[in-house]
């Protein structure tokens, strides 16, 4: 039996955040993680708040957040737990080398692989294109020679239409000489980068289709670290680079995964990879171990309390074999959820009402504690945190990120 002050179930960024911030705080803490985390497939930027219920969208989110149903999470998790959640997590990125840029009460705005601009509230400096596009006058597409999922002339014509055709267009092809002929990952681009020659190479090829007046944006490919291969590379071409969101695997989101794991391991965290979490013990109203299973063995970890952070219907924190019968996987939690089929998605994939299914999950008090459908605490040793959480759709009103920090940094401070 192993005996922690806090066990943390999940390794996303929920997850992880929830994890530093309990050790941070002189507990011992175990992470209990399955698999990789979704952060190879997360953006990294931060969305507080862009569209509200109806899906129009929101100048100021945190302002917005106000009108938001009674039933989403940011009214338990409050304000104060947003900004200071949030404000932590910048301070990580920041300390390892990938500051963030952005505002609580109004968006910037990245470049996203097809071309158009996505609002959030927060962005690492290399995403941030609201930073950079004001004034510029001449927009290079830097496209790669043989990088899958990246059309540089459809993003060119979706910016022309995003800034306006008052400015100059074009497109640049870097040619790195990778693959001997297959198609090539922005991982495969970005270790090229992080080569001396690769450096060299690429900014011998795009410095005569830069000026005084130009930004470049690029695939993202700069570096798989930090954000400082950015800065050195418009440091040597004298120019701004952009960096665009990406299909999966997202560099960015590997960055932070990398930034955050290695803060994990300095803060005294024991990280348990590729164990899966089958079941509790509970006595009355607490929780006293969790039961896991790994490489054909199970151990029984016990906590003071526990934090889970499994994902939902996402990554398999909640099950449904039969309808209309969700099952939450550790603790057995009542599961909120919209019932009825009618109810259960809408017709049409991007609607103007969010997906009943999306906002399916735990709902808890403003302890994160999680609650039954009389409204009483279930487990008063328990916080829930991230996509667990009933009454939101991350997608739909784009407020993935903010929600799992926020929630996992009152999860942990509660």
């Amino acid at each position: 039996m192993i005996k922690s002050d806090v066990i943390v179930i999940g390794g996303g960024i929920a997850g992880m955040v929830a994890a530093l911030v309990s050790a941070r705080n002189g507990k011992r803490v175990t992470m209990l993680t399955y698999g990789e985390g979704t952060l190879p497939l997360n953006s990294g930027v931060i969305d507080i708040l862009a569209y509200d219920q109806q899906h129009h969208y929101v100048e100021n989110p945190m302002k917005a957040m106000e009108s938001l149903p009674e039933e989403h999470p940011y009214h338990r998790i409050g304000r104060e737990a947003v900004e200071e959640g949030i404000s932590f997590f910048r301070e990580v990125m920041g300390a390892n080398g990938l500051p963030y840029a952005g505002s609580f009460d109004r968006h910037l705005f990245v470049p996203t692989a097809v071309g158009t601009l996505k609002p959030t509230s927060f962005a690492p400096r290399s995403l941030a294109g609201s930073r950079v596009f004001q004034g510029r006058r001449k927009i290079v597409v830097v496209s790669v020679r043989g990088l899958k999922d990246f059309y540089g002339s459809i993003m060119l014509e979706n910016l022309k239409k995003e800034l306006g055709e008052s400015r100059s267009y074009e497109v640049a092809v870097v040619d790195p000489n990778l693959g001997g002929g297959r198609d090539i990952t922005t991982q495969d681009v970005a270790r090229w980068l992080e080569s001396d020659e690769g450096r060299r190479n690429f900014v011998a090829q795009l410095r005569s289709r830069g000026g005084s007046d130009a930004v470049f944006i690029v695939p993202q490919v700069l570096g798989l670290k930090d954000g400082e291969l950015s800065e050195e590379l418009e440091e040597r071409l004298g120019v701004p680079l952009v960096e665009t969101t990406c299909l999966p695997p997202s560099v960015n989101g590997m960055r932070v995964q990398r930034i955050l794991i290695d803060a994990l391991r300095k803060a005294g965290v024991n990280i348990v990879e590729n164990t899966r979490v089958i079941g509790a013990k509970v006595k009355g109203s607490k929780a006293i171990s969790v039961t896991a299973e790994g490489c054909a063995r199970k151990k029984e970890y016990t906590a003071e309390r526990f934090i889970l952070a499994t994902g939902g219907f996402y990554s398999g924190g909640i099950t449904m074999r039969d309808f209309d019968k969700p099952k939450e996987v550790v603790f057995n939690l009542p599961v909120s959820f919209v019932k009825g089929e009618a109810g259960w998605a809408n017709d049409k994939l991007f609607s103007d009402q969010p997906q009943g299914f999306a906002k399916s999950g735990i709902r808890t008090d403003a302890a994160m504690r999680p609650l039954g459908a009389d409204g009483k605490v279930v487990l008063e040793n328990v916080r829930v945190c991230g996509r667990m959480l009933a009454g939101y759709d991350f997608c739909f009103e784009h407020s993935g990120n903010g929600v799992a920090i926020s929630s996992a940094y009152k999860a942990a401070r509660e």
